[in-house]
């Protein structure tokens, strides 16, 4: 899934941000702390924030107290989340980080997929596939707006199967988009280089026009 078209302001260039905020094109060649959108804007944030609550309420009350898969999961279902925010948070000072943190985001909610890909085999349950009769029902409610408003009240009415499946998708398209945004990173860091660099440029940038 691709993200919609409000959240690709988060991708804003350096100088376009700055544009927008009424800074003169002469001192943006100065400028080397890149600007981005906040996290919570970000459609694959949204995304793990909804892992996350589905996946406490499914530890919760499928899973007996004492397993030490509760734990875990919450714990891959929290790290997805807030890695992406911290690495969104680190991306002004370091683009080292950001990417790093952005990896173990995906990597934390791929272990969660194993977990629910468990869930379902040990007790016999099916994981939807493409000739499932709701697969693309359930493919359609993850990737729509709706599902942002109502997941909490729809998921009591789920049974375990079909929540682990829910959150499969979920998980599914959050990797998905999370490999796109590292692409994307990858390909800035190659064409802006990093922190330490953009400043170098930026100082040298400052010294060649005070001496013309």
């Amino acid at each position: 899934m691709v993200p919609n078209d409000k959240n690709n302001k988060n991708d804003m260039s350096v100088r376009d941000s700055l544009n927008a905020q009424n800074i003169p094109k002469d001192n943006t060649a100065n400028i080397f702390l890149p600007q981005h959108g906040h996290y919570r804007n970000l459609r694959v944030y949204q995304i793990t924030e909804i892992i996350y609550d589905i996946t406490y309420y499914f530890t919760q009350k499928y899973l007996h107290r004492g397993d030490r898969t509760i734990d875990q999961m919450v714990q891959a279902a929290r790290s997805g989340k807030q890695n992406i925010a911290e690495g969104n948070q680190a991306a002004a000072t370091s683009s080292e980080t950001e990417i790093k943190l952005t990896n173990v985001a995906k990597a934390s909610l791929e272990e969660l997929l194993t977990d629910y890909e468990d869930y379902l085999r040990v007790r016999n349950l099916q994981q939807w596939g493409q000739l499932h009769p709701r697969y693309d029902a359930l493919r359609q409610y993850a990737r729509s707006e709706k599902i942002m408003q109502d997941y909490a009240q729809q998921i009591k009415r789920l049974n375990d199967e079909e929540i682990s499946n829910l959150c499969i998708t979920l998980i599914h398209q959050a990797t998905y988009l999370l490999h796109k945004l590292l692409i994307t990173m990858q390909n800035r860091f190659v064409t802006e280089g990093g922190i330490k660099e953009q400043m170098y440029n930026a100082r040298a940038n400052y010294r060649n026009s005070q001496n013309k």
